[in-house]
């Protein structure tokens, strides 16, 4: 899924003088408070970090209200969803007029009728709306389905997204992997080369009669009265 991306951040986080003698559970809780709101530092929400306790205590800034700050290296996971970026998320809620999305167990999106595609054809069975693909009809979307969709915009205040339906890579997420995987299967050509086979030649015995003076080996002489010869030619050759 898109807009998810991993950074290596400088941190400085300020910690109360009253937290020093457990600073890495102070500095923890901080960046704890940042988790699943949008920050304008990191262009998005923050979902996880991964941070090293730091080996100095930190420097003390003097003032009125005093703060301990704290340099650290992290590695944060950041939700920052742009428009025409494709997300997945699973459906809560179908109605005629919209479909309600929760994406990632935190964030809630909203395709409003106007941005699903005519291929899309709302419906009730059982008393539970759905929304029918009208080529496919195994292609639904209803209150369970995992469905991919593209953003169109994002409210930074109440992480509330703005989504639509209308490219055709979006919808049930289960129909597009198999659609893209049958896909796939048809485009990959096999070739096949059998392997060569030495041609045999076979030749037969052959018998040549031709005719001449005949030449008995048994008398030792010629026989002028015999006026051919025969001559068996045996030939076996293997290649």
């Amino acid at each position: 899924m898109e807009g998810l991306s991993v950074v290596q951040a400088n941190l400085k986080v300020y910690v109360d003088p009253s937290q020093s003698k457990n600073l890495s559970s102070a500095i923890f809780r901080e960046l704890s408070a940042l988790l699943f709101k949008y920050d304008d530092a990191f262009d998005g929400v923050l979902l996880a970090y991964n941070v090293h306790a730091p080996e100095n205590k930190g420097r003390i800034l003097p003032g009125v209200h005093p703060f301990i700050a704290v340099r650290l290296e992290a590695k944060l996971l950041v939700f920052s969803p742009k428009p025409d970026m494709l997300l997945e998320g699973k459906v809560v809620k179908v109605t005629e007029e919209s479909i309600h999305v929760i994406v990632l167990g935190f964030s809630s999106a909203i395709i409003t009728d106007e941005a699903i595609r005519n291929e899309f054809k709302y419906k009730t069975k059982h008393g539970q709306g759905l929304y029918v693909n009208r080529s496919n009809r195994r292609h639904l979307i209803k209150a369970g389905t995992m469905i991919r969709f593209v953003v169109k915009s994002m409210n930074e205040e109440t992480l509330h997204i703005y989504g639509s339906l209308m490219p055709a890579n979006t919808g049930s997420v289960k129909i597009l992997e198999k659609f893209s995987e049958h896909t796939n299967t048809e485009s990959v050509t096999i070739n096949s080369t059998p392997k060569k086979r030495r041609s045999k030649e076979k030749y037969e015995v052959a018998q040549i009669t031709e005719h001449g003076n005949h030449y008995d080996p048994s008398q030792n002489h010629y026989d002028p009265s015999q006026n051919h010869y025969d001559r068996e030619i045996k030939k076996s050759r293997r290649s």
